[in-house]
Parts: structure tokens; C-alpha cells; sequence
């Protein structure tokens, strides 16, 4: 007996147990299953597609910088709004149009800009300014806005260059803040870069989802973007010149899985004689990208609940498994690529059954954001008995 408590003590200290190997059972990828949706893109110009938090459904039209018209204003707005935050309702600072601004209207007119009354010494509220900019496109209002943000025109254009930079927009050279100046380029990728950072401004959001609003001097103006309130569409802001032909820059909010997800597209350089022609046709060009991204999207669950990670091997015949917690689902679309990284941290010498242990995340292949789940141990881990090490090195 004495040997036998003698052999019992010194074991474990000759023959250390080795450490649990871990094995994954689950592959590194999945694929939603389906067919890859066929995106109807427009037969001229530019355009793009993507979903927030999922990926992009692809451009079409090169991507040779282009004039974009009010589609400018995005930025616009997006600086001002950057620059002095305003919550949602809130008015902000006020704005009083100068004499000589008000002198300009008149000559503006006359040139066929898209505009909205003033006259010296009326008052803006910065979201009425804003307002101004978003719906009927004022291209007098995004020049006043600058001046009161920069102190110069000059000053605000170089801002926007500066910020657009920042954002990784490398094909946009910003000349005005209005888009009037065919100088002011840019792609349709770049502006939905700009155009998912602008939705996530709750004011910006707000604003670009209205269909009318009151200003002062104009009173009730309305959004020319016809589009929104239809297909879940929730802005944000349309173009039209000669040079730039019919732009819009859209956002679109639908729910799939019972989750609310964001689509946002551009389509620049639509025909048209004149401005209504132009926006009738990017309308037209719009509404089957909107509506072929809604139809498309699905909530996937890549991995049930209890599906098998791993295995777990301790030493002498001991062991585990790790599986899904839950379901972990992804949104997406038929023939999208899912990773599926697996996180384990080292096994101890003892773990409870179904104790949660490490995590999974599934990504897009489109460089979504990532969804996780975490892992739970399967059967109870311990480590062999005395007894079992003792008859396992006799």
C-alpha cells in the first residue's frame, strides 16, 4: 500500500499530463445558398450598390471621375454638420442672410440655378439652412452656409476637399459647395463612401427623409427627390445639369430577419434634355437596384445551434466538444461567402458542461460587419483519476 501511495504522489511529477489538443470540426467558410442576384444596371453613367454592415453588390460604368451637380450638397451638408452637430429636432445656431447675398438672388435667377427667396436680414436656423440645401437643392443657401461656416467660399471648398481626402474618396476634386460648377467630380463609389458616413448623422438622416419643409421668405418647399417614402427609400439627395445629366444618391432602410438594414446607392450621368427628363430617368434607373437589393437579401443562419466546432482530446481517453451556443445568422445574399473564425481559448484541466467557452464570427466576404456567437464545452471535462494515471504507467 505504502508503494502504491509512493507511486501516487511522485506520477504526476515524472509524467506531467499532456495539455487537450483542440480540433476544429468547422469549416472556415460557408455560402448562402441560392442564386447570385443579377443587379439591373443602368445602360449608361455610373452606378453603385451596397448594404451597410453587409457589403457592396457590385458598380457598373467605370470609374472615371464625372460631374455631380447638387449631389455636391452631400458634403455640403455633411461639413456643416460635422462641423456644428445638431441633435435630431434640434434648429441650431441661426443664420442671417447679408445684403449683399440677398443682392445675388436676382442674378442667380436669372441663370436658371436652383434656389430658394431670400432677402437681407432673414433668418436661418441652421437645420432651416440645411433644409434649404437637402430638399429643394439651393445652391444660394449652400453658398451662404459656407461663408458662415469657413468665412469664405474659398476656405469651405478647401475643407471639403480636405474631408473628402480623409474619407478615401480619391477620385473627387470639389471646385464649389453647390455642384454647379461641372469642375466638382467624383464617382459614384466615392459618393456612397460620403453617403453611408452622411446617414449616420442623425440630423443629416432627419433631414434627407423629409418630404417638405417651411423656410422663411420661400415658406413650404418640397423635396425633389420623388422617390422617397416609396421602396423604403429615405433620401438623400438628387442632381441635374447639363454636364452632369440626372444624379441621385440614395439610402434606402428595409427589414430582413426582423433586422432593419440600410441599402445606399448612387447613379450619376442619367440623359435628358432637361432637369425633369434627367431625374424621371435616374428615378427610373434607381427603383429596380432598390428593389433588387431588398429582394435579394435574406438572414442566413450559417451555424445551428449545437452544430459542432470542435473536439476536445485531454489526456487518457478524456474529452469534449464545442459547439454554437446559438444561431448565428448573417444577412446577405444568395452565393455570398461567409468566414467563420473560430476563438479558443487554452482548455483547462476542468470544464463544466456547457460552459461558455471562446467565440465565433462569421464576416461577409463583401467586408460586412462581423456577427459572433459564443461557444459552449459539450460534456463535462476532468481530468483522469489517480487511479487511471496510476494503472496507465504501471
Amino acid at each position: 500500500m505504502l508503494a502504491g501511495v509512493t507511486l501516487f504522489a511522485i506520477a504526476p511529477l515524472r509524467n506531467p499530463l499532456p495539455v487537450a489538443a483542440v480540433a476544429r470540426t468547422l469549416p472556415g467558410s460557408a455560402t448562402i445558398p441560392g442564386k447570385a442576384p443579377v443587379v439591373p444596371w443602368p445602360a449608361t453613367g455610373q452606378a453603385a450598390l451596397s448594404v451597410e454592415g453587409v457589403g457592396s453588390l457590385g458598380t457598373s460604368g467605370g470609374s472615371e471621375p464625372v460631374p455631380i451637380a447638387s449631389v455636391t450638397k452631400v458634403m455640403t451638408a455633411y461639413l456643416i454638420l460635422t462641423e456644428h452637430p445638431l441633435k435630431r429636432g434640434e434648429h441650431g445656431p441661426k443664420l442671417t442672410v447679408s445684403a449683399a447675398q440677398a443682392a445675388a438672388y436676382p442674378g442667380e435667377l436669372a441663370r436658371g440655378e436652383s434656389l430658394v427667396p431670400v432677402v437681407a436680414g432673414a433668418v436661418f436656423t441652421q437645420r432651416q439652412a440645411l433644409q434649404a440645401v437637402l430638399l429643394p437643392s439651393a445652391n444660394n443657401m449652400a453658398r451662404i452656409l459656407a461663408a458662415w461656416d469657413a468665412g469664405s467660399i474659398d476656405a469651405f471648398v478647401a475643407k471639403m476637399n480636405a474631408t473628402a481626402e480623409k474619407l478615401g474618396m480619391k477620385d473627387t476634386r470639389y471646385t464649389d459647395p453647390s455642384g454647379l460648377d461641372p469642375g466638382t467630380v467624383s464617382t459614384a463609389v466615392d459618393q456612397v463612401i460620403l453617403a453611408r458616413k452622411a446617414m449616420r448623422l442623425p440630423a443629416f438622416a432627419e433631414i434627407a427623409a423629409q418630404k417638405k419643409a417651411t423656410l422663411p421668405v420661400a415658406g413650404e418647399v418640397k423635396n425633389y427627390n420623388s422617390l422617397v417614402g416609396r421602396d423604403g427609400v429615405v433620401g438623400i439627395k438628387t442632381g441635374s445639369t447639363d454636364e452632369a445629366g440626372g444624379c441621385l444618391v440614395f439610402a434606402a432602410v428595409v427589414k430582413v430577419g426582423g433586422r432593419k438594414v440600410t441599402i445606399v446607392g448612387a447613379v450619376l450621368g442619367q440623359p435628358g434634355a432637361n432637369t425633369p427628363v434627367q431625374l424621371d430617368r435616374v428615378f427610373k434607373a434607381t427603383r429596380p437596384l432598390v428593389r433588387t437589393a431588398t429582394a435579394a437579401l435574406t438572414a442566413h443562419p450559417v451555424v445551428r445551434t449545437g452544430d459542432q466546432v470542435a473536439t476536445v482530446t485531454g489526456p487518457l481517453g478524456t474529452g469534449t466538444t464545442i459547439h454554437a451556443g446559438k444561431d448565428l445568422t448573417v444577412v446577405g445574399w444568395p452565393g455570398m461567402r461567409v468566414r467563420l473564425d473560430v476563438e479558443i481559448p487554452a482548455i483547462p484541466a476542468r470544464l463544466p458542461a456547457q460552459t461558455e467557452h471562446g467565440q465565433l464570427t462569421a464576416v461577409t466576404d463583401g467586408g460586412g460587419a462581423p456577427v459572433t456567437a459564443a461557444l459552449h464545452s459539450g460534456e463535462r471535462l476532468e481530468p483522469p483519476s489517480n487511479w487511471e494515471r496510476i494503472r496507465q504507467h504501471r
